[in-house]
């Protein structure tokens, strides 16, 4: 006699793994977002593999060559002031631009985090310490604070990342501190405290995970400001020093030469303009898929 046959039965799939495809299909469903998803990835392929893509070294002169235009001599984007090809130079730039952003923005991010999170769970008099200070770093410019700490710090890649990630670090501590406010008094953090659950296990385990979300959509938006800033320190000879290519100091080079060969400017500009852009729609796109109250 034949046995029937075995009818496999699918796993159910928990809530956990439905949200996660929820809130993918929500944010591929969304084109800016997934243009934006497509600039990032194409731009860390870039300073992955700058070294293969480059189609010359990116610090080698040649001044017989200089100021060409795009596409002359085997330059793709042409060569600058000292006939150093032009397009290897903003390929390797990408790598410092990710670099300076991503470090920067982590930096502000752990320290802003753990500030603003002592700050709203503990209250009284040492959230009055900590966002006082917060608020008097506020007081200044967000490139003019990162000027300052340049200056005090002096110049150099660690330095950078240094300096935007402490001008950072103001705006984490007051989203972490408002998120904060608001879980604190939700139940389940009264369950957690009536069971005996010490006060660093509620803060870290239970209150900061709560908080994620928008702490994510604000760091990711961050990133193209980070950008931005190391590309005005680099502008203003702050920065990262030559001959490393830095898209604000191909910037600034450019700027002598506006009217000779603009090519210089051009590129470089677009490339802080693309990759500002891409972070931005990404930032836009995590915020949508974030929130509750958006449809699918």
């Amino acid at each position: 006699m034949e046995q029937p046959p075995v009818i496999e039965q699918q796993q159910p799939v928990s809530f956990e793994e439905r949200n996660k495809f929820r809130f993918f299909r929500k944010l591929l469903k969304n084109k800016l977002a997934a243009i934006g998803m497509a600039i990032i990835v194409m731009m860390v392929i870039l300073a992955l593999f700058a070294p293969l893509i480059a189609t010359h070294s990116p610090n080698a002169m040649d001044a017989a060559n200089s100021l060409k235009p795009a596409g002359s001599g085997g330059h793709l984007l042409g060569t600058d002031n000292y006939g150093r090809d032009l397009f290897s130079r903003i390929i390797y730039g990408s790598r410092i631009s990710l670099i300076v952003g991503l470090g920067s923005i982590v930096l502000g991010a752990l320290v802003g985090t753990f500030l603003g999170l002592i700050a709203g769970f503990y209250g009284g008099k040492l959230d009055s310490i900590i966002m006082r200070t917060m608020d008097g770093l506020f007081a200044f410019p967000f490139i003019l604070l990162a000027i300052s700490l340049m200056a005090v710090l002096g110049q150099g890649l660690v330095n950078v990342i240094i300096a935007i990630g402490i001008a950072s670090v103001p705006g984490f501590a007051r989203i972490i501190r408002g998120q904060v406010l608001s879980v604190k008094e939700e139940e389940f953090i009264e369950v957690t405290r009536s069971l005996g659950a010490k006060n660093g296990r509620i803060m870290f385990s239970h209150i900061l995970p709560n908080c994620l979300a928008p702490l994510i959509v604000y760091g990711t938006m961050s990133i193209a400001g980070a950008v931005i800033s190391e590309a005005a320190l680099s502008f203003l000879g702050l920065g990262v020093q030559p001959p490393t290519p830095s898209w604000g100091s191909i910037l600034k080079d450019g700027t002598s030469y506006l009217v000779l060969s603009p090519h210089m400017a051009l590129f470089s500009g677009l490339a802080i303009l693309v990759t500002v852009l891409g972070f931005n729609l990404f930032g836009d796109g995590l915020r949508d898929a974030l929130d509750p109250k958006m449809k699918v």
